[in-house]
Formats: C-alpha cells, sequence, structure tokens
C-alpha cells in the first residue's frame, strides 16, 4: 500500500464519464488499494470491476427523482469507515469537483479530523467533445467555456443567470439539462443568443451505447424530449459546434429524423 493511502484516509475519486480506460492511473490505484468504496449511481460497470474482490463496494447512487442516500448520510457514512481504519474510496462519476458535492465531503472530513484527498477525474463535458471530435474552444470565436448544472424546482431552473450566460463568444456545457431543456432555451434566446445557435445533446458519453444529435438553440426542446433516453447528458451550446460532420436539422421534422439516426 501507498503511504499516500494510510488506513483511516479518504480519497474522492473521479470515476470519469464510465469508459473504465479514462481513469487516471491513480484512481486505478486507489480503487486497487480501498478496502471499501461508495461509488455513485453514475460511475460506469466498467468502472466498478477494478474494485479487488472482497472489498466492501457501498452503492449511496443519487439519481434525479431516485436518491438513494442523502447527502449527510453520504458524509457520515464515509467518515464513520474511515474512522474505523478502513482506507476510503469516494468514487464519483466525472471529475469530483465539478458538480461532485465534493465540499460536503471534505467539510465532513475535515471536521471528523479525518485526512482526505481528491484524485482529479475526465469530465462529462470533455467526453462528450472528444466523441464528438470537436474543440470546446475555438480561437476567435469561442474564448470562453462555461459548465452550469440545471436542476429545476416546481418546472423553474434555479440559480441562473442567463444573461451572463447567453455569451455568444463563450461554449456554454449544461450538465443534467435534459428535464430543463424548454426553460434553458426560452431563457437563453429571451437573454439575446441566436435561436439558430448550434446545439449537441450528448448521451452516455464515453460508453458503447452513446448517443449524440446535432440541432438548434431553437429546437432543443423537441430534440431533448425526442433524441435521449434515460442515461445521463451533456447539452453543449455555442459557436464552436458549428462545424460539426453532420446536417443541422432545420425544421422539427428534420429534428426527428436526425434523433432517430444519432448513435455512433
Amino acid at each position: 500500500m501507498s503511504d499516500e493511502f494510510a488506513p483511516g484516509t479518504v480519497w474522492l475519486v473521479g470515476a470519469g464519464p464510465g469508459d473504465p480506460e479514462l481513469l487516471t492511473r491513480k484512481a486505478e490505484r486507489l480503487i486497487g488499494e480501498a478496502s471499501v468504496v461508495f461509488h455513485d449511481a453514475l460511475v460506469g460497470p466498467g468502472v466498478l470491476d477494478l474494485v479487488p474482490p472482497g472489498v466492501r463496494r457501498v452503492s449511496v447512487g443519487k439519481r434525479s427523482g431516485r436518491h438513494s442516500k442523502d447527502q449527510r448520510t453520504i458524509d457520515e457514512l464515509i467518515v464513520e469507515a474511515a474512522l474505523a481504519g478502513e482506507r476510503v474510496v469516494r468514487l464519483k462519476g466525472g471529475d469530483p469537483a465539478i458538480f461532485g458535492r465534493a465540499t460536503e465531503e471534505l467539510t465532513a472530513c475535515h471536521a471528523a479530523g479525518v485526512p482526505v484527498r481528491i484524485c482529479p477525474g475526465v469530465t462529462a463535458a470533455s467526453a462528450a467533445a472528444a466523441d464528438l471530435g470537436l474543440s470546446l474552444t475555438l480561437r476567435g470565436l469561442a474564448r470562453r467555456l462555461t459548465f452550469v448544472t440545471a436542476h429545476t424546482v416546481k418546472g423553474e431552473v434555479v440559480g441562473l443567470d442567463w444573461q451572463a450566460l447567453a455569451d455568444p463568444e463563450a461554449t456554454l456545457a449544461v450538465y443534467m439539462g435534459k428535464a430543463a431543456a424548454p426553460q434553458i432555451a426560452a431563457g437563453l434566446v429571451a437573454a439575446g443568443l441566436p435561436a439558430d445557435t448550434p446545439v449537441a445533446l450528448i448521451e452516455n458519453a464515453s460508453l458503447p451505447g452513446r448517443r449524440h444529435l446535432r440541432t438548434t438553440l431553437g429546437l432543443l426542446p423537441l430534440a431533448a424530449r425526442s433524441a435521449l433516453g434515460d442515461g445521463p447528458a451533456v447539452i453543449l451550446i455555442g459557436r464552436a459546434l458549428q462545424d460539426l460532420p453532420y446536417p443541422k436539422p432545420s425544421s422539427p421534422a428534420l429534428a426527428h429524423r436526425a434523433c432517430s439516426r444519432s448513435g455512433f
């Protein structure tokens, strides 16, 4: 065992977007050294297959509308295991520091005097861009990259500044945005982003069953409703997507037909 993973230590480990080959070498080593792994619902089965036999695996997954454990309970479980002398891996989809509730778990460990560290992972937007074969930034056209998460409460997206997000010189990556697609499109268009702004939706990025669709901001609600299944998805918005090598739907009918051929 490595000196940095002594008993009683917690590592928040990024599991990446699902493909186990996108794990960092450090993440794979930490998984192999753990005595217990607390994992999210979005951690791919290929990643979980790397957990050695006999190592305790605890699902603490949270999916939209289907929370198996609340965050406070997860914090308590992690701390309790570390205080019992376990080598704890908290395995999170993507990167722990990007919409991963890492702060709550770090704070709980610090409060209990538990050593805790972070091993970063590949975030979903990067994997989605790789699947599409594009750059999220483009010199002279897309100078900024903005990550947001789009949770809804009673049909309204919480806490988003549409005016700030409607930046024609930025690429916007929206996590957990399928249900909020109508509000996202309406908010950005109302704030001045053109309805013909290119959009790509990518579901299950990096995995064999991934699906993608190119559309426009004005057609985003239809595309999100008709093109995607139940898997995690990222919505990419901005002019950096304008040269993707497949047809841009120009009507709801074309968007619907594009959905049917959106697999790789």
